[in-house]
C-alpha cells in the first residue's frame, strides 16, 4: 500500500487529522471516494483474524479484577496459568489509544502463557470502560487527564506487587499510546522493575533521572513522527545512567506488532521484538515458572 496512505491513517488514528479531512485526503490518494471506501477495511484493525491464544484456553485462569485509585475503581483483564500454587512475576499490559480491545487482551493471554501474571489494564475504566466504537475510544483516551492516568498506573504496580499470585516484581509493556505511558510510568514509579515501550512517545526529559526501571525501547524505522524524539531521549537516559536498550526495526511501520492491522503488521519485526521482550522481562523480573500443558 502507498506509504502516504499508511502515514495518513496513522495521523488520523492519533488525532492529528479529523475524520472528514482523513476521508477527503484518502479519496485523493486512492483516486476516488469509492476507492477510499474500499481501502478503509484494509486499514482498520480486524480482531477476528489474529487471535493467538483463545479466550477460553484451558491452560489459563482469566478474570476481570478491580483496584482502587484516587477515589476511582480501575478494572483490568487478569490472566495467569492455572497452576495457582506458583507465584509469578507480574506484567501490566498498556493498550493503544483504542482502549482494552480484543487484541490487547490476546497479548495479555500470550504473556500469561509465558508464565507471567499478566494484567491488561483498562485506563478508560473511569469513563465506563472501553467502548466498542474505536472512534469513541480514541476520543475518550484523548480526553483523559494525564496526571491522573499515570497515578492509576502507579497504583496498578502497587496492586500487582501485593497480589497473592505475584512474586512482588512488576514490569510493564505498552504499545503506541501505551508505550508512551510506559515511559511516563517509569518516571513516576520507583517500584517498577522493567518497562517495554513499543513505538511510544518519549517522556519529559527533565525527569528521566527519576527512572529506576530497566527499559527496552522498540521503534519502527519508518515511524518518523515518534523517532524524531529518540536522540534526545537516549542522551538523557545515558546521562542518568539508566539501564536501557533501543532497537529500531528498519523498514517497519508504526504499530508493526499489531497483527490485527494487515497494512502495518510486520511479522519479522514483531517476532524479533517479542523474543527480545521475553528475554528482557525474564532477566529483569525473574524467569517465570513453567506453564503446565
Amino acid at each position: 500500500m502507498d506509504p502516504r496512505i499508511i502515514d495518513l491513517y496513522d495521523r488520523f488514528t492519533h488525532g492529528h487529522v479529523g475524520r472528514r479531512a482523513f476521508m477527503e485526503r484518502l479519496a485523493t490518494l486512492a483516486g476516488s471516494a469509492a476507492a477510499a471506501a474500499a481501502l478503509l477495511p484494509l486499514l482498520a484493525n480486524d480482531y477476528a483474524r489474529a487471535t493467538i491464544v483463545e479466550p477460553d484456553d484451558p491452560r489459563l485462569d482469566i478474570s476481570t479484577v478491580r483496584y482502587p485509585s484516587g477515589g476511582a475503581s480501575v478494572s483490568g483483564y487478569l490472566a495467569r496459568a492455572r497452576r495457582v500454587d506458583a507465584r509469578r512475576p507480574a506484567v501490566i499490559v498498556i493498550h493503544e489509544n483504542r482502549g482494552l480491545n480484543p487484541h490487547i487482551k490476546d497479548v495479555t493471554r500470550r504473556l500469561a502463557l509465558e508464565g507471567y501474571l499478566a494484567f491488561g489494564i483498562d485506563l478508560l475504566s473511569s469513563e465506563g470502560g472501553t467502548p466498542e466504537d474505536e472512534d469513541k475510544a480514541r476520543e475518550a483516551i484523548a480526553a483523559l487527564d494525564r496526571t491522573a492516568t499515570v497515578a492509576r498506573l502507579v497504583d496498578a504496580v502497587a496492586f500487582l506487587a501485593a497480589h497473592s499470585a505475584s512474586t512482588g516484581t512488576v514490569g510493564a509493556i505498552g504499545f503506541c499510546w501505551g508505550g508512551g505511558m510506559v515511559n511516563l510510568l517509569a518516571e513516576a514509579s520507583p517500584q517498577l522493575k522493567a518497562g517495554v515501550a513499543y513505538y511510544g512517545m518519549q517522556p519529559p526529559l527533565d525527569r528521566v533521572d527519576a527512572i529506576r526501571a530497566a527499559l527496552l525501547l522498540h521503534y519502527a524505522g519508518l515511524d518518523t513522527r515518534i523517532n524524531e524524539g529518540i536522540p534526545a531521549y537516549e542522551a538523557a537516559l545515558k546521562a542518568a545512567g539508566t539501564d536501557y536498550t533501543v532497537h529500531v526495526y528498519e523498514g517497519a511501520q508504526h504499530a508493526f506488532n499489531n497483527d490485527t492491522s494487515p497494512t502495518r503488521y510486520d511479522p519479522a519485526a514483531a517476532t524479533l521484538a517479542w523474543e527480545r521482550t521475553g528475554a528482557f522481562l525474564a532477566r529483569h523480573l525473574g524467569a517465570p515458572p513453567p506453564v503446565e500443558t
